[in-house]
């Protein structure tokens, strides 16, 4: 049985309802950009005003997500709530379901924005991953990597994400002093941190799929992923990955979204390794930066799913419409080699055939942070990859 969810029947919410997004950052953009074209009046909560969805939504909550009576406010008139990042407070979801209906379920949330937790849902019910160990002090830290044996990488088990969070933990490294970095010493510092032995893969995937209130689940073709210093750099599908493969890797993500009671959108992440199997890296409860050229590739994006998904409607057809890439733009790419501000050239990564641009709105380019993308489509994914990268280099100028 799933984890969530209710067995009751429930009505779709058609096109003139109110949607809710807890969260206001380019993922929440792009689905209120869906939303709106579909009808819908989209409201945005959020615990800043100057965020990526402020400007593509009917109304902005701003406040702080431990506030139940903000958070109940911002409820009342809404239809249904969904969230677009899941490093907000579950408590804060679970205050708007007493309100109103929220998907996925906060209980998702919850399991999800924690590595500890959401490693013990996936060994609870049969799901592979990276052999790991959770530990509460330096000492069991020394002791786990001991175990689990050296490289290993240690990360905080909440609130980390594209590569925060994390150390690399070398034959010569000292596991006390990765424990003081990541803040362990620290009074209020993370209080649990997930250690796991370095995976000598092949290469990393990721699928991204919907799952409906009658629990039917639509799954989009795997992405091959490229991560540049843990943040992911480049997608592109088909994944030029073996037939069974992909189909186990589609599968597990379908049978993980059932057993967690998903209704949405949610993307799971894959480690395949040199000998073909396929290790559960992490879940994300939520569309997916691997799943932007959806937007551009298929016949449905990941963006409209969601809003099917978490409105009781029939799911979109997944089918890919052209082989496809996608390449994140980082602040980087507004310095020139001084360290000066530029904009980039978007007419000469314009240029190329089948390349679109999506900004995001940020007021501020800083280093690492996700500003925009690139998605170009090809005859093939090579030739995709290919225009994709040389667009950013035109962009950026490097």
């Amino acid at each position: 049985m799933p984890l969530t969810g209710s067995s009751s029947p429930a009505r779709s919410i058609l096109p003139g309802s109110t949607l809710g997004i807890l969260g206001g950052g380019q993922l929440g953009g792009m689905f209120a950009a869906a939303a709106r074209r579909m009808g819908y009046r989209v409201e945005v909560i959020s615990d800043v005003a100057d965020c990526p969805a402020a400007r593509l939504c009917d109304r902005l909550h701003v406040g702080r997500y431990d506030d139940p009576d903000f958070l109940a406010a911002a409820a009342r008139g809404l239809d249904v709530v969904t969230f677009e990042f899941e490093n907000v407070p579950a408590t804060a979801a679970h205050a708007l379901a007493a309100v109103v209906p929220v998907r996925p379920d906060p209980e998702v949330l919850f399991i999800t924005q924690d590595r500890a937790r959401e490693k013990s849902f996936l060994e609870k019910h049969g799901f592979a991953c990276v052999p790991h160990r959770v530990v509460r002090s330096s000492a069991e830290l020394t002791t786990a990597c001991a175990q689990l044996g050296r490289p290993a990488v240690l990360k905080t088990a909440a609130f980390g994400y594209d590569g925060k969070g994390q150390r690399w933990l070398g034959e010569g490294d000292d596991p006390a002093t990765a424990w003081h970095e990541l803040g362990g010493n620290a009074p209020a510092g993370p209080r649990e941190f997930v250690v796991e032995s370095w995976l000598d893969f092949d290469c990393e995937i990721s699928v991204v799929a919907a799952r409906g209130l009658d629990g039917t689940t639509a799954a989009f073709a795997p992405t091959r992923n490229i991560h540049s210093r843990h943040i992911l750099d480049v997608s592109s599908t088909p994944a030029t990955l073996s037939a069974a493969v992909q189909a186990e890797a589609v599968s597990l993500t379908q049978r993980i979204l059932k057993t967690l009671g998903v209704v949405g959108v949610a993307c799971v992440e894959f480690f395949v390794t040199r000998d073909g199997r396929i290790l559960v890296n992490e879940i994300a409860p939520r569309t997916h930066n691997s799943g932007h050229l959806t937007i551009e590739a298929c016949e449905t994006s990941q963006f409209e799913q969601q809003v099917r998904a978490v409105c009781g409607l029939p799911l979109g057809s997944t089918l890919q419409i052209a082989p496809a890439a996608m390449a994140n733009l980082l602040g980087e790419c507004w310095f020139d080699q001084t360290g000066g501000l530029q904009e980039p050239d978007w007419a000469a990564a314009l240029s190329l055939p089948g390349v679109c641009l999506h900004l995001y709105g940020k007021s501020e380019p800083r280093q690492g942070r996700k500003m925009g993308h690139l998605t170009a489509l090809g005859p093939t994914v090579i030739e995709a990859v290919e225009r994709v990268t040389q667009a950013r280099r035109l962009a950026c100028r490097h």
